[in-house]
């Protein structure tokens, strides 16, 4: 496939960074990040990436002039909008909705709306959590037809996002695709999520915390892997179509600190329990047989323990990177 010009939304995140990373190593491709940089985004996760292939502008994806002018730059074929941009943390959702309302509706109608004027190329990267939670004991899971049933602000945000982009491909023939995917862990992730959390606390000699009985179990995926997959569903996904990215990797958050703990030389009981969050989804899982079969993906990081390891050697190697986040909540 020749170069082409992608426009990754809120690339200075967790995973948008990780997928510029990844497609600036693996393309000729050249990447504008479009970034808010709010506290979830930083511009150090963008690093010592090449100038001439990669730039940053900072801006809101819910600010139609910004917006309109980066998407009209789009202007091979092949050039895409990947937009990452979220708010994403479910606790956060509960205390105030309203940056998930702006960010995570208005913001992708705004790129919606540009890439119909420009007819550009759109994939909006989602989350399983918009079909809600499954129970503990249930063999079943996700599929590309599993009904909606989000839990949170968060999660209905992006299933309302999800429905936008539905219905302009179907209204306007926008050319989009979706992607849903489970739960990320890996290099980057802001210390406000599950694992960073409990990795740096334990750096820092402080005791994981579990919601419940830790008893909730989620489909991890290394970052890597979701990164692989965004860039397939670019290569060869049918416009129109939802792809689901999972890794077959299912835990508990119990077995997760527990495995945190081992790997970390610490005894595997060595965590409190403290009261559940309201609405607290019991499982995730998904079934990426669609992905996998129809554009022939697969997992690199298909052991999670070793994908673990690699992840808490990060953190351990890149204090600087995280040790102000971590003063900051």
């Amino acid at each position: 496939m020749a170069p082409r010009h992608l426009l990754v939304t809120g690339g200075a995140g967790f995973i948008g960074s990780n997928f510029v990373h990844h497609a600036l190593a693996r393309t000729e491709d050249t990447v504008t990040v479009l970034d808010k940089l709010t506290y979830a985004g930083s511009a150090a996760s963008l690093a010592g990436l090449p100038e001439e292939r990669m730039s940053l502008v900072r801006g809101d994806i819910a600010d139609v002039e910004v917006v309109d002018e980066l998407v009209g730059s789009l202007t091979g074929e092949d050039d895409a909008i990947v937009h990452f941009a979220a708010e994403s943390h479910n606790d956060n959702s509960l205390s105030d909705p309203a940056p998930f309302v702006r960010t995570n509706l208005v913001g992708t109608f705004t790129l919606l709306e540009a890439a119909r004027r420009h007819g550009a190329r759109l994939h909006h990267v989602s989350t399983d959590e918009v079909y809600g939670d499954l129970a503990l004991e249930d063999p079943a899971r996700f599929t590309e037809a599993t009904a909606y049933n989000p839990s949170s602000p968060y999660s209905s945000t992006k299933a309302g996002s999800d429905l936008l982009v539905r219905a302009w491909v179907r209204s306007f023939g926008v050319r989009a695709t979706i992607s849903n995917c489970s739960n990320n862990f890996g290099p980057r992730q802001h210390v406000e999520k599950f694992i960073p959390r409990q990795i740096t606390n334990l750096i820092d000699g402080i005791r994981p915390r579990l919601y419940g009985a830790g008893a909730n179990v989620r489909d991890w995926i290394h970052v890597e892997d979701h990164s692989s997959a965004v860039l397939r569903i670019l290569e060869a996904g049918r416009i129109g179509e939802t792809y689901l990215i999972g890794a077959d990797g299912e835990a508990s958050n119990r077995e997760v600190v527990e495995l945190i703990l081992q790997l970390m030389g610490r005894a595997p009981d060595d965590y409190d329990l403290v009261a559940d969050r309201p609405g607290h989804d019991l499982r995730y899982a998904i079934d990426a047989t669609k992905l996998r079969e129809e554009l022939s993906w697969q997992p690199v990081f298909a052991d999670f323990a070793s994908g673990l390891a690699q992840t808490i050697d990060w953190y351990r190697d890149n204090e600087d990177w995280w040790r102000g986040q971590k003063a900051a909540t």
